[in-house]
């Protein structure tokens, strides 16, 4: 079966492209999930609209993204850890304690969108990259510093 894609779809096609899959994937997932709709001839001839939509919410979801971006640079976050002889971190500071802190200062943020490579095992400040969208990138301060021992 033929049929236009509203939506990107992965390892299928980007929006506007006209692929051909097995009946029941385009009746049983992308129809009811509104990513594709059959290739007809009035359809086909929507095809540029479809492609307008598609770069209108891009460029809305690049916009908000810049937004946020432009925010996020102005923080600085600190994450308290405890640590031992000749200041040697218990533990380490992961994506989710990022993410942790991001949501106390009111940004919602998953933690799978920050780019940590390894989790961070020593005092020090760091740049952390959150990627937003597909080219938007922000570097948030981080800083790691010991916890206050309460008496």
């Amino acid at each position: 079966m033929k049929v236009i894609l509203k939506d990107d779809v992965e390892k299928l096609g980007a929006a506007g492209k006209v692929v051909t899959v097995a009946d029941g994937y385009a009746r049983n997932f992308l129809f009811p999930k509104n990513l594709a709709v059959p290739a007809s001839k009035g359809n086909l001839r929507s095809i540029d609209e479809i492609k307008k939509q598609k770069q209108f919410k891009e460029n809305k979801r690049r916009r908000e993204a810049e937004k946020l971006k432009d925010r996020l640079e102005k923080l600085s976050l600190t994450a308290e850890v405890q640590v031992g002889e000749e200041d040697k971190v218990f533990g380490s500071v992961t994506a989710a304690n990022i993410a942790a802190l991001l949501e106390s200062q009111g940004f919602e943020i998953d933690r799978r969108k920050i780019m940590l490579e390894e989790p961070l095992k020593a005092l020090g400040v760091y740049t952390i990259e959150i990627k937003l969208a597909t080219d938007v990138i922000a570097g948030v301060k981080l800083w790691v510093v010991k916890k206050e021992e309460q008496a």
